[in-house]
Order: C-alpha cells, then structure tokens, then sequence
C-alpha cells in the first residue's frame, strides 16, 4: 500500500484540497472546471502548453508544426481558494477550477489571462466527423501592442484593433501566432481556417474544426526571446548559402532557354552583379503538362547545358515548381492512380494559354495531396530525376497556399490523408515545402537546400525556405505596406522574407505611358528605384514581375540618374555580404532576425513601438526607405492581389513626361531613444530619440547605424564568392562599447553543422578607444589562415592590421 502511494505521488497523484480534484503528471497537471478537461503541460521552464475539451471526450493529436518534445521541467504545484497555481522558474500558470480560466505571470507580473467563459465548444460535423468549432477568448492590457499573426497587406504593424480570416491566399499568410512587448508568444495549434478578432472586450482565436482548444504560451522577456521560443518550439533555422544573399533576376517569364542565358550574360557584360536568375513557369510545355517538373517546351531543349552556361558564368539557377499538375504529367497519373489529386479549382483554369482563360477547354490541372507521405515521395522523385538531375540549385515553389479559385463551401470536405481539407488547410505550404526540403536533405549534404516560396505556416522556418510577399500591386500604397507586412511575418519567427521588387503587376504603367516599356516611365523608374532599395534590404533581394521587364539594361544605360541608382543599390548589397552572412549565422545560432522592428532593439522607446516605415537590418544598420513619391505624381494601381490577372490602369498618355532625377529632396526620420547615431552616407553623428529631416536623392536610401556598431565590408565583385574575403575594410562607430562576430565556413554545405566553421570576434571599448580582435575560434577547409583588416573611422582615420587567428589590439 505504501509504495503504490509513493508511486503515485512521484507520477500521477490524484489531489483533493480545499475541494479541488486534479492530477498531476510529470509534465503538469490535469483537471476538469466547467464542464471541461484542462490539461497544462511544461514543455520547458517557459513554455507551456494548455488543452481544453469537453469532458468525457478524447483529444489525441500530433502537432504538425511543433517540433519540440516535452523536457523534463522542475515546478511546483499550490493551491489556494479555487486556484491550481503551477510554477516553473520562469513561468507561473494559474488553473481556476471553477470557470476553468487559465492565466500567465512570470516574476510575479501578470502578462495574459484567458477571458471569463472565453472557452466554447460549438458542435460541427466535418464530413461526418463529430468535432467542434473552437474558441479561446484572451485578455490584453489596454495599450499593450502585439504583433505577428504572418503576413498582411493593410500597412499596419501593432494588431490590436484587427479582424482577421486567417486562411492562406496569394498574398496573405496565416501564422496563428503573435507576440507581444510584454515579452510572451501564444501560438495557437490549429490548422483550419480560423477568425482573429481584437476589439475592446477581447482577443481571440476562433478556428472551424478542433476537437480541442491547443495553444502553447511562451515567455521570452524581448522580441528576440520570444522567437527564440517559438524557434524552440516548432524548429530552428539552417544556414541559407552565401549567393542566396546577392542579387536576383526574375521575370514572368523567360520564353527559353537562350533568353535566360543571356540575361545572365549581359549582367556580366555591364559589370552589375548579379548571384541568380530564376526561370517561371512554362518551360514544360502547354498548361495540360502543367508542373510536369521536366523540360518539355522545345525552346528550353538542351537544360543541361542551360544551367552549365549559368554555372559557367559564376551565377546560380532555382526553377518554378508548383503544387498542382496537369492530367497528361508522369505525376498526375502516378498520384491519379492513388487518389492523391484534390478536385478544388486552381490555376490555371484552362488548357488554353490566351487571356482572358477559355473555359470550353478546362486544363484539368489539380492540386496534390502534400500531407500524404508518400504522396511527398513521388514529388520528390520527378523533381529529383527531371530537374535537380541537371544541376538546378534550388526551387521556386509557387502556389504553395495552395491557389484555390471559385471556392465552393464543399471544396473544404475534400478528403486528405489528415482529414478533411478544412482541418488542416493552413499548413498546406508547411506540408508541401517540408517534404522537398526533407527529401533533399536526405539526398545530398553537399548542397544546401534553398526554397522560395509563396506561403508560409508556424515552423516553416526550419525547411531552408524564403517566403516572398506574393503577386502584389505596382504601386506606392503597396510598397509602404510591404515594411509592416515582412516585419510581422519575421515576428512569427520566419527570418527570410522579401517582396517583388517593383511589386507583381505593373500593367498600369504601360497603359498610362506613350511608349511600349513602362521602363521609361518616370513614375515606374521612381517607384522601382525606391522599391529596390528597400529591397537590398531584405533577407533576399529579388526583382520579379510581369509587364514591366526588370533587368537593369531596361532602365536606361550607365550614367544615367535610374540605371546607377540601381546600379549603387546592387553593388552596396554586396559590400555588405560580410555583415550579412554573419547576421544569418545570428539567425541561426543566435535566434536573431535579419528585418527587425524597431521595438525589437529599442524596446523602452515607446515612439518606436508602430512605426512602420523604417526596420533596423541586423542589429546595426537602421533603414528608412523612402516610400512615398518625391519626384512623379503617385499612381494607384488597383489589382485583386487575392486572385491576380486583373489590371486597371490610366489611359495612354500622348504626352511625354519629363521628370529632373538629379534634384534633392528630403525625408522624415525618427531615430530611436537609446543611442546616438550615425549616417551611414556622410558619418554625421546624431542624438537619438528625435525625428530629423534628411536630405535625400534619388540614388540613395536613408540608412543610420547606432553608435558602438562594428560593420565589416566586403570587395567589390561581380558575384558573392568571386573574391576571398582576405583584406576587409571594418568601420568603428565608436560613442559606447561595441562588439560584432564575423562568421565564415564552406558557404554551401552543412559542414557547418559538424563544426566546420569560424567566428572571429571584435570588440570596441569606449573607454580606452581600444579595438580588440579576439583569437579566432574554430576552422574549416579553405580559411584563410592570414588576412588584413583594414579599421575605418568615422573620421577617417584607418588603420592596417595584420591578423593571423591570434588576438590582436590597437588603440584609436
């Protein structure tokens, strides 16, 4: 009797006090309040996960996004008056055992409370399928911004006030989770699509189908805590290869084999540099060989020597690959066979390639079932055997939301081989680039997986994918939006993220232009010089779009104001390599972010918690694109985004434009209370927590790094990995003690995962005017083993330092 007491005291103890009944297990406890069971499990000293369901039910599920398994985790368990309270040593959770209530505190400061009676259970039959439609109703202090919740095209950065359907779409990302200043995440466990309501009586989460209420609460004290958490919970980030970090050439579409080529040539010729061109859709062939993942089209006859060309010219190839295939594919028929094809509408609509689409000739194009294993394995193998086969370096998937088109209320009883596609809807991008991310993985080590893809859910951070903002407008009014809509995406914990630069759909600009480019519009060149340069900072810089060519040598030629303008912007993104390979290592091991909202940095300065037009890039360089037109009238460009195809735009002009690119203008700042800064242009030092007007011109973004930032530069090139990195200019920016870690490995594998890389530390004490270079630490094949540095102040002042891996200092 005495050792079944003590075994059920250490594993599973039933606890009567003061009239409460619950259990406690190695992970937390159990208990039933309100007609409901109540579970609350420790996943880590500050992450908890909470489930709710009616009682007499069973809630079994394995999360497809949570990656984290529960670690053993010392807490307490008290109880007083009507209240389980749990305590680890970073978080308390409080149980009411009468309204079942569930609320979070760390260091005895309340941080957020379930609502009273904000937990409902509303009978649904999902295909026959008894469950619930679930709700979790919260409340927040007043004035406490939150942020996240994915990707969202209204120009807002705090989401409070915000009603959102969070169901994937072109250019809207559902991430059910946010974070908040107080310093905690909620990430809510639910696939279907789900209603996100914040309004003055609460903040809630209501998703279609749960058979449970399932989130996980985690407490990080900063943003960057929280997605280190987050990170924790649902995967860390792998290393991206360094020419994913330089330029990219896009277009719908290259027409074959030879155009592509010799987009990648003429860059050469001009000297701009460029790391990778990208070929969109259609290189198969007609839309009934939709996807067919192999080189049909007779214009792209010869693939193999398509990507040899490019390797030969020192650039990099990643090819469109999308979720739907068309009926005459290998992979339609083999996933046909098995029931592996949803029957949703998607794009294209018809066999026919004349617009508008020719719906006597359906395509017969479907989606395909990502959340079946082995449905993933037979992706796998036709882009394995038809593309990666020719030396492709990485993948463009589209479409990976998926399109869903005409949607009909009984496209959602579509059988998955999860359930209904109501029930896990949201995580279909999750599902579709994980099993190409996991199968190459498995494949080859030697080349570091790269995805760009449209869609993105919790936790697909881990896969070695780049989400892009979707098929946006061309316009200003989008352009501003695009700063508030990455950096609530990289709040959810995905780091890489960028736009089309010059926005998707530029139609208007011809159509309101007496000549046949939009390239020589003023309005357009305005706009796109001012797109790429908020796109140079960005984790990946990539000009993409459709009736507008993008290629610089369409904007006029060298020694015109558009074309070196955009010729400086591509060639500082280059210099800057150094600082941004080391701030990916950041990302990686570090749980940093490349865009960071300057509330991320600055958290006590309140002005800075929701502005919207300027980001910190890394933890040094503020920027504050210019996102309203100095030059041209503004041009709103109405596009139904959601759907795409649907251009509206001014009548041609007759009247030629002329526009002077070579006045100055200027531009509003706010730089954050904290620091002092610096220009980056002029190295002008100036007192933090004031707005300045900066004078601007058409060739330059304003950019500041804060005083104590150490910045390396890289050699001017013409691609990443043309040049070592053996006599790197460091520039000081003294005013407090600073410090920066300069990482280098193989660039393109995953030795670095073993070991094989370096960090060599700098460090700036105010004080004594000291720099000091640590000794290196680690090595890989190929490092330098002896290198200059040359230090740049402010000031000018330089000094040359010989360093060969032993520690190293110099005053100033």
């Amino acid at each position: 009797m005495k050792i079944i007491y003590s075994l059920c005291t250490v594993l599973l103890f039933c606890i009567h006090s003061n009239g409460q009944n619950f259990q406690k297990t190695t992970q937390g406890i159990k208990t039933t309040a309100n007609g409901n069971s109540i579970e609350i499990q420790f996943y880590s000293p500050s992450i908890v996960r909470v489930i709710k369901f009616p009682a007499g039910k069973t809630f079994l599920k394995e999360s497809l996004s949570v990656v984290l398994k529960p670690a053993k985790t010392g807490f307490s368990v008290k109880t007083a008056d009507n209240i389980i309270v749990l305590e680890s040593d970073q978080l308390t959770v409080s149980v009411n055992t009468v309204s079942g209530n569930v609320a979070f505190a760390a260091s005895k400061k309340e941080l957020l409370k379930e609502k009273p009676e904000g937990t409902k259970f509303e009978p649904f039959d999902d295909t026959g399928v008894k469950t619930f439609t679930v709700t979790q109703s919260f409340i927040l202090d007043k004035d406490e911004p939150i942020y996240g919740l994915g990707q969202h095209q209204r120009g807002d950065l705090n989401q409070r006030n915000q009603k959102y359907h969070l169901e994937q779409g072109n250019v809207e990302d559902a991430v059910t989770f946010f974070q908040s200043i107080k310093g905690y995440g909620l990430y809510w466990d639910n696939y279907s699509p789900t209603e996100f309501t914040d309004d003055a009586s609460e903040t809630s989460f209501k998703s279609i189908v749960g058979d449970g209420v399932d989130y996980y609460f985690m407490y990080g004290g900063n943003a960057d805590g929280v997605i280190g958490k987050i990170r924790e919970l649902t995967g860390k980030v792998p290393m991206f290869p360094l020419w994913t970090y330089g330029f990219w050439q896009s277009k719908e579409r290259y027409k074959s084999q030879n155009e592509l080529v010799d987009v990648v040539k003429k860059y050469r010729e001009l000297s701009v540099p460029i790391d990778g061109i990208i070929q969109d859709w259609q290189y198969w062939g007609n839309n009934y060989l939709w996807n067919a993942m192999d080189f049909l089209n007779p214009d792209f006859s010869n693939p193999k020597k398509m990507v040899d060309d490019v390797h030969n010219l020192n650039a990099h190839m990643i090819i469109s690959i999308w979720s739907s295939f068309g009926p005459l594919t290998k992979p339609y028929k083999e996933m046909d066979q098995k029931g592996m094809l949803f029957n949703i509408k998607t794009w294209p609509e018809s066999g026919s390639e004349i617009w508008p689409p020719n719906m006597d000739y359906p395509s017969g194009v479907r989606v395909y079932d990502a959340y079946n294993p082995e449905a993933r394995d037979i992706y796998w193998k036709y882009a394995n055997k038809g593309l990666l086969s020719v030396g492709i370096d990485g993948w463009w998937m589209d479409s990976t939301e998926p399109d869903h088109l005409q949607i009909k209320p009984e496209d959602y009883d579509t059988k998955t081989y999860l359930g209904s596609f109501r029930k896990v809807r949201n995580a279909y991008p999750l599902m579709t680039v994980g099993g190409v991310y996991d199968h190459q993985r498995k494949t080859t080590a030697d080349k570091r997986v790269f995805i760009l893809t449209r869609s993105a859910f919790a936790g697909q951070q881990r896969y070695g994918a780049n989400t892009w903002s979707g098929d946006t407008g061309s316009s200003w009014e989008t352009l501003r939006n695009q700063i508030p809509a990455g950096l609530n995406f990289t709040l959810t914990g995905i780091p890489h993220w960028n736009s089309d630069i010059g926005g998707f759909f530029a139609g208007a600009y011809i159509q309101a232009w007496n000549e046949g480019s939009g390239t020589k519009n003023p309005l357009y060149q305005e706009l796109y010089v001012r797109w790429i340069q908020f796109g140079a900072f960005n984790a990946m810089m990539r000009s993409h779009g459709t009736d507008v060519p993008r290629e610089i040598y369409n904007f006029g030629k060298k020694g015109e104001p558009i074309y070196d303008a955009i010729d400086k912007i591509i060639n500082l993104r280059y210099t800057l390599l150094p600082y941004i390979y080391s701030t990916s290592w950041e990302v990686t091991s570090k749980q940093s972010s490349f865009m960071r909202a300057l509330f991320m940095d600055f958290p006590a300065d309140k002005k800075g918690w929701d502005i919207k037009d300027e980001f910190m890039f890394g933890k040094s360089i503020l920027a504050a694109p210019i996102v309203e037109a100095q030059y041209t009238p503004e041009k709103i460009v109405k596009v139904n985004e959601a759907t795409g195809w649907d251009k509206q735009g001014d009548k041609k002009n007759t009247e030629k434009i002329t526009v002077d690119f070579t006045t100055k203008k200027s531009r509003n700042v706010y730089l954050p209370a904290g620091t002092n800064w610096y220009d980056f242009w002029t190295n002008e030092k100036i007192k933090g927590g004031q707005e300045i007007i900066t004078k601007t011109t058409i060739d330059m973004i304003p950019l500041y790094v804060k005083e104590g930032a150490i910045i390396p530069f890289g050699p001017k090139v013409q691609f990443a990995a043309e040049k070592k990195w053996d006599n790197l200019e460091i520039k000081v920016y003294p005013g407090k003690d600073g410090s920066f870690v300069l990482y280098e490995d193989e660039f393109d594998n995953y030795n670095y995962e073993k070991g094989a890389y370096s960090e060599i530390e700098f460090l700036w004490n105010e004080t004594s005017k000291r720099l000091t270079i640590s000794n290196r630490k680690g090595q890989y094949n190929g490092m330098l083993t002896s290198r200059k540095f040359t230090i740049v102040m402010p000031n000018g002042s330089e000094k040359v330092i010989n360093y060969n891996g032993k520690k190293v200092e110099e005053e100033f």
